[in-house]
Parts: C-alpha cells; sequence; structure tokens
C-alpha cells in the first residue's frame, strides 16, 4: 500500500547522495510508490493542538548535482501523513528536544521513526550508559579536577561534547599532554552541558565499527578507519570506510542491547564499537546504510520500510 511519507530533515540540498542514509531511505520508498514529502525543522509548528508543518512534494534521483525536485511548499496537518522520519542532524539542543515533544502528539496515529520521545530521552551519549558492562571507563562532568583525578588514572583520555556528533569537538589528550586545563577552560565557555571523558581505546586505529539495527537486530556493519594524523575515523573528517563483518563479541553487543531498542520503538540504529566497547548508540540520524550496501552487504534501505510496514500492520 503507498504511504504519504512526510521527512523532517535538513534541507536536501545540503546533503551528499553519496554516503546519505536519508537519501537511501527516500530513494527506496519512492521505488516502493510512497509518496514524498519534504520540510525542515524550521517548518514545524503547533497551533492549538494541531500539528503542522510546510511540506514541498518531493521526487529524488541517484544522480549527483540533479537529486531532487520540489513542488511548491504547502502548509498540511502532519496527521494527514501516514508516516514521519525524524531524520535532521543533531546537535541535540533545546531545538531538536522541542520538536521530538511536537511530533510526539500525533505519534502514533502518524507513526513518527525513530519514536520521538523515546529519541529525546535516549541521547546518544547517555543511553549507552545503561550498559556499563560494554562501555569503556567513561565519566561525565564539568568538574576540572574529576577530569584531571580520571586522567590520573587511565592516562590516555578522550574529552568531547556530550550532545555533539561527526566527530566535531573529539580532541584525544595522552596522559603528559600539557593542553588538558586549556581544553577544558575552552569546554566549560562552549558548553552549558557536562562533556565526556573516556579511557582512551588504542584499537580505534584499527576502525571504528558502525553496526546497522533494524528493529533490534543487526543487519549490516563498516568499519571507520581514521586518517593518519587523526584520532577520529568519522568519514566527513577524513576516515576510511571499509567492509566489515561482525564479531562473536558485536553479536553479543547487539544481543544486550537489542531488547531495550524494541522497547522503545526504534526501528533503525547505529551503534559504534571500537575493539570490545560500545561507545555510542545513535537514535537521531544514524548513517552508513548506503556504505554498508555499497561493501556488498544487506539492502537496509529496504529492510526499514519493511519494518515500517509491519508496525503501521
Amino acid at each position: 500500500m503507498a504511504l504519504d511519507v512526510a521527512i523532517q530533515m535538513d534541507h536536501i540540498s545540503t546533503v551528499s547522495i553519496a554516503g546519505d542514509t536519508t537519501f537511501a531511505l527516500a530513494l527506496e520508498a519512492q521505488r516502493r510508490g510512497h509518496r514524498l514529502f519534504h520540510y525542515t525543522p524550521d517548518r514545524l509548528s503547533m497551533r492549538n493542538a494541531t500539528v503542522r508543518a510546510a511540506l514541498e512534494a518531493l521526487e529524488v534521483r541517484d544522480v549527483k548535482g540533479d537529486h531532487f525536485t520540489l513542488g511548491a511548499p504547502e502548509t498540511v496537518d502532519l496527521e494527514q501523513m501516514d508516516v514521519v522520519l525524524l531524520r535532521q542532524d543533531p546537535p541535540f539542543d533545546m531545538n531538536y528536544i522541542t520538536t521530538t515533544h511536537i511530533l510526539e502528539r500525533i505519534h502514533p496515529r502518524t507513526l513518527v521513526v525513530n519514536d520521538p520521545a523515546w529519541v529525546r530521552n535516549s541521547p546518544e551519549k547517555t543511553f549507552v550508559t545503561e550498559f556499563p558492562e560494554l562501555m569503556p571507563e567513561t565519566l561525565i562532568t564539568r568538574d576540572p579536577a574529576e577530569v584531571d583525578a580520571f586522567r590520573k588514572e587511565y592516562g590516555d583520555i578522550i574529552v568531547k561534547p556530550l550532545y555533539g556528533n561527526g566527530g566535531a569537538g573529539i580532541f584525544h589528550l595522552a596522559e603528559a599532554d600539557r593542553n588538558l586545563a586549556s581544553l577544558l577552560e575552552l569546554f566549560l565557555q562552549m558548553f552549558r552541558e557536562p562533556f565526556i571523558v573516556q579511557r582512551y581505546l588504542k584499537d580505534v586505529r584499527k576502525g571504528d565499527k558502525r553496526i546497522i539495527l533494524i528493529e533490534g537486530e543487526p543487519v549490516g556493519a563498516i568499519n571507520r578507519v581514521p586518517a593518519e594524523h587523526d584520532s577520529r575515523s568519522n568519514m566527513h573528517v577524513g576516515g576510511r570506510a571499509e567492509h566489515a563483518d561482525l564479531t562473536e563479541r558485536e553479536r553479543e553487543i547487539c544481543a544486550t542491547i537489542g531488547p531495550a531498542l524494541r522497547e522503545r520503538g526504534f526501528t533503525l540504529v547505529g551503534i559504534d564499537v571500537i575493539g570490545d566497547y560500545l561507545t555510542e548508540i545513535n537514535v537521531t540520524s544514524p548513517t552508513g546504510v548506503r556504505e554498508v550496501k555499497r561493501f556488498g552487504g544487506a539492502d537496509i534501505a529496504s529492510l526499514f520500510w519493511d519494518a515500517v510496514a509491519n508496525r503501521r500492520g
């Protein structure tokens, strides 16, 4: 059955289609005959109890430089949609949180994927702390003394914003690095929130594996290897993607977190694993779908729409 699908996303003109998961989901939806509509978060509103957005009919093409056509905007009650994809990228700030509150008013009458209430309550770097047995040693704080004590205990550390994304603001500080105090001063000025500190995992030089789960089950993975002079493996900052299979430990990690993902209505999730450790659970706009397929893995976009169809009954 054809569905009316609204996609809440960063403007489609800004996406790099070669590796964009939202674009992959749109292509597969269109292939199935679903009707696509596009809007950016700033076009979302709530008037009295009615949730509305200025929607533009969307057509997509897998052609670099000519990948979309948009119709004229029309303000529509989102309850007229069958599905809303919540897909704009972080930062996970108060604006992002507000959109989840608004979309919660229509879910599940209109199926919002992923569930907006649980997206709001499961930030990537704090959700993972529900599974301490799977994580590297981790500290969340704004107290420089706590950070100093943590580094004295564990040596090399990673310091990063608690609600950052895409590798921005991630610092690797060796045990003897003299820049920690200055970096913490900068973080305290830039962020109102605590920041996150983790024991540095040397296995990151071998790669940071992105594993994609649909309805709590692993369906594909890629390994992201950092550039020689960078500790970050994110592909848009120079990381290199390569084929990856799941290890026994990674299957154990997926089996451990799977029930929680299903209970929270997370249809599409991307987790990050370094060596034997789970470092993040990405539920806002996880990526990696196109890369998995490019390296001969599953067609995860197709599996995603199968799951959406099952959720709608």
